[in-house]
């Protein structure tokens, strides 16, 4: 639906006027982030009383009293939300994996990772201990795009790839490329318990979340061992 317009939009003429209303949406925002329950007008009240020098409607026992109460109620329906949150991804998952499963092409490993073949490359496949130089985008079940390194269909400039141990990403990553040759592409889903698991990562891989990853594997810098010295 259409973005309701600011109900102060009309009497913001001088430079004071737009500041205290941009530093009300400054609080505002840092309230809804946090996900707290505020009656906007009463915020509104207890900023214009201390402004005014008013005394305060509740003593310092019962201003204490009621934040602490109110603390214990957040986190009690932060938790619940996380706990139904934790399900729903989990339901979802398991749905999406046993689906994914069944595509023609794809391939499941002993550990549950599903791996199909986009395009067959004809290099070397890295070992654990190499460092691999890749493009990739990274989606949730619903198809949203978390994190990538290239925009739209074409990979972003040849500066712009990134290089990483393989074995100093998560799991799945660890053991998919070590299947690609250079040159692969391959689409990855990957469980939860082979990637974030139940701790999730950021604002948008929520626990338990099944990955989704195209990775485009294009070199491997092979990791540099020093001759060991026989012995005599």
């Amino acid at each position: 639906g259409a973005v309701k317009k600011g109900a102060a939009g009309s009497t913001l003429k001088t430079n004071r006027d737009k500041a205290s209303y941009a530093i009300g949406l400054q609080i505002g925002q840092a309230l809804k982030r946090q996900g707290l329950d505020i009656d906007p007008k009463l915020l509104a009240a207890g900023i214009s009383d201390t402004l005014a020098g008013k005394k305060p409607a509740l003593g310092d026992q019962q201003l204490q009293a009621a934040l602490t109460a109110f603390q214990k109620e957040m986190q009690t329906q932060q938790a619940a939300k996380a706990k139904a949150a934790e399900k729903k991804n989990k339901k979802a998952g398991t749905v999406f994996l046993a689906g994914n499963a069944k595509k023609k092409g794809v391939k499941t490993t002993k550990s549950g990772l599903q791996y199909q073949v986009l395009k067959a490359g004809k290099g070397a496949r890295p070992k654990a201990t190499d460092t691999v130089e890749v493009h990739y985008r990274g989606m949730l079940i619903d198809g949203k795009v978390f994190d990538e390194s290239f925009k739209g269909k074409v990979p972003a400039k040849a500066d712009e790839t990134v290089k990483f141990a393989a074995n100093r990403v998560i799991r799945g990553w660890t053991e998919a490329l070590q299947l690609m040759p250079v040159g692969s592409v391959y689409r990855l889903v990957i469980p939860s318990e082979l990637g974030y698991g139940a701790r999730g990562a950021g604002q948008e891989i929520g626990p338990h979340s099944v990955l989704i990853f195209e990775v485009h594997l294009l070199a491997i810098e092979t990791s540099k061992k020093k001759p060991s010295k026989k012995k005599n």
